[in-house]
């Protein structure tokens, strides 16, 4: 099965093969993610005595910084595999327009066209 988006006058091809490598990768990022909230959680008993004694507040704020990082990708990388399961993966969120297959192939989580993104990162 091949997915045929028209972009412009470009064509993206994202191929049964595409769509197997990109939810295979969007599941190793979903267990890196779990794995890396588990090593930043810590043992729950002991967590708040050992970061008070052994980690000064700069520490503690980077550790609090990555775990709400991996959390938004968490997010992400689960989103895109459910919108893989409902046949929307692949689809601009604001454009609808397909998503570039080069841009899923480096950010499979991606939900915006190139286009839309920098103008949601134009945006203040």
């Amino acid at each position: 099965m091949t997915n045929h988006q028209t972009i412009g006058q470009r064509t993206t091809l994202l191929s049964a093969e595409d769509l197997a490598a990109l939810r295979e990768n969007l599941h190793e990022q979903l267990l890196f993610r779990r794995e890396q909230l588990c090593r930043l959680a810590g043992p729950a008993a002991s967590r708040a005595e050992d970061r008070l004694r052994q980690q000064d507040a700069a520490q503690v704020e980077v550790s609090v910084k990555l775990a709400a990082s991996a959390r938004m990708v968490l997010a992400d990388v689960e989103a895109a595999l459910t919108r893989m399961d409902e046949g929307s993966y692949g689809t601009c969120h604001l454009c609808r327009r397909p998503v570039e297959r080069e841009r899923l192939l480096i950010v499979p989580q991606a939900r915006y066209c190139t286009r839309c993104q920098q103008v949601r990162e134009a945006v203040p």
